[in-house]
């Protein structure tokens, strides 16, 4: 496929070429169909699965009713004049045709022609335009992008009818050869940042893009392991993906994923939701200052709690209640550390079991569990009621990948101020604040938007 050999005006020729390349016989879905048109011998290669049938009968009717005098002298004439069809190209080399043949787009071989007729009237197998689980919105729109990219392209120029709308299609992968779509207003967009994505997505030199968008995001932008905080925000809701449009962000859709990628980011961006585009001011930014507030109490109300515990003398009498007064019979740092394990035990379980049965198990997990883990003398209820929260709380912002960095910061803050008291809570939060300061990234910006070198 990489020799560019090139098509000849023999269709014998053609067809014994494409046979050998690709496994015809051995392969149920790759067709070809041998007919006669305008008396002419003619080969059809589709991809089974990709092709309706009613389209290629009303292809081959169209076909069948051409005559031999008729017949156009070359392809390109043929193309105009005899195919019934609006998305007809013209190929001369067989990497393109392969490249297209293997997408899904129908190629016509004729006797007497130099060229390929390449007929793109292939059907995807997609699901409905439905809203996503994750990001779900009281007011918005109920649509969510899917694992199709021209449908998620259209959901989008559906929202901005601009003509400075630009969308790339480029090609990643030596064997998935997958379609990547750079999407952008050029009258908004940061033209450094933009020629920096171009630029990293062209030099990407890899066999596949395995796990689709995640695999493009470790490619473009190599983290390092002792940051957790992640580089990129995702969204499967195309409103969302318009807005940052419009504000001068890049938008990366990869065929196969449901998802788009949204660059260059910050904490706020990361923290952000759907719901506070359609609020109102007032509203949006309470909703804003609510969240942030709990994002930083899943981080710090565990360990905070740990430090008093550990430094009772500096609890205020009005904040005596919270002292835990039961018998500790395993010490708090472990309790917190196998409530952080248990709590991903249960959510993991949750992603596993069936749907039907869901509600009941946790019902079981969340009363039987709580409740005899206390009364054992594993757990204290004190323990067992911040932890409730901190798990409960995760869900208010709707980054999976940052609710998992936060997690980290939070397991490496409780066991640092476990070892060293109160210097090591004062280092923790010291590193907490390195990580988000100088986790750069794509567009050479921290979370903070802050330019680094």
């Amino acid at each position: 496929m990489s020799d560019a050999k090139k098509v000849t005006a023999s269709r014998e020729e053609n067809t014994a070429y494409i046979n050998q390349v690709l496994p015809v016989k051995e392969s149920f879905d790759i067709i070809q169909r041998d007919i006669m048109i305008g008396g002419r011998c003619a080969s059809f290669y589709f991809i089974d699965g990709f092709m309706k049938d009613e389209s290629m009968l009303k292809i081959m009717d169209s076909f069948f009713g051409v005559q031999e005098a008729d017949m156009p002298a070359d392809a390109t004439q043929f193309s105009r004049e005899c195919v019934p069809y609006v998305e007809v190209d013209i190929l001369g080399d067989f990497d393109q045709i392969f490249k297209n043949l293997l997408s899904g787009v129908t190629c016509l071989f004729i006797e007497g022609y130099e060229a390929c007729i390449a007929i793109d009237c292939r059907t995807y197998p997609a699901r409905s335009v439905e809203e996503p689980d994750k990001d779900k919105s009281l007011r918005g729109s109920r649509d969510g992008f899917v694992e199709t990219i021209v449908f998620n392209t259209a959901m989008m120029r559906r929202r901005i009818r601009d003509p400075h709308l630009i969308m790339e299609m480029v090609e990643i992968g030596n064997s998935s050869r997958s379609d990547v779509a750079i999407c952008y207003m050029s009258d908004r967009v940061d033209q450094e940042l933009l020629k920096n994505v171009t630029d990293r997505i062209n030099s990407i030199h890899v066999d596949a893009l395995r796990m689709n968008q995640q695999s493009l995001a470790e490619c473009l932008y190599k983290r390092k392991w002792y940051n957790p905080f992640p580089k990129f925000k995702f969204t499967e809701r195309p409103d969302t993906a318009t807005a940052c449009l419009l504000e001068g962000k890049i938008v990366l859709l990869v065929d196969n994923s449901p998802s788009a990628m949204i660059l260059p980011t910050s904490i706020l961006d990361m923290i952000e939701e759907a719901n506070d585009y359609y609020f109102p001011t007032m509203t949006n930014i309470y909703l804003k200052i609510a969240r942030s507030l709990i994002t930083f109490m899943t981080v710090f109300l565990t360990p905070v709690f740990l430090l008093f515990m550990q430094n009772l003398n500096w609890l205020p009498e009005v904040f005596s209640f919270v002292a835990v007064k039961d018998t500790v019979n395993i010490p708090l740092i472990f309790q917190l550390l196998i409530l952080e394990i248990a709590i991903d035990g249960l959510r993991l379980a949750a992603l596993n079991t069936p749907s039907m049965l869901s509600t009941p198990l946790s019902v079981i997990a969340g009363l039987v569990m709580g409740e005899f883990s206390v009364q054992s003398g594993w757990f204290n209820a004190e323990v067992m009621l911040y932890m409730a929260f901190v798990s409960v709380a995760n869900y208010t912002q709707p980054n999976f990948e940052l609710g998992y960095a936060l997690k980290f910061m939070r397991l490496e803050l409780l066991i640092l101020t476990a070892l060293f008291n109160w210097w090591g809570f004062v280092i923790g939060t010291l590193v907490i604040i390195g990580s988000i300061c100088f986790n750069k990234t794509l567009s050479g910006r921290n979370y903070l938007n802050v330019k680094l070198n």
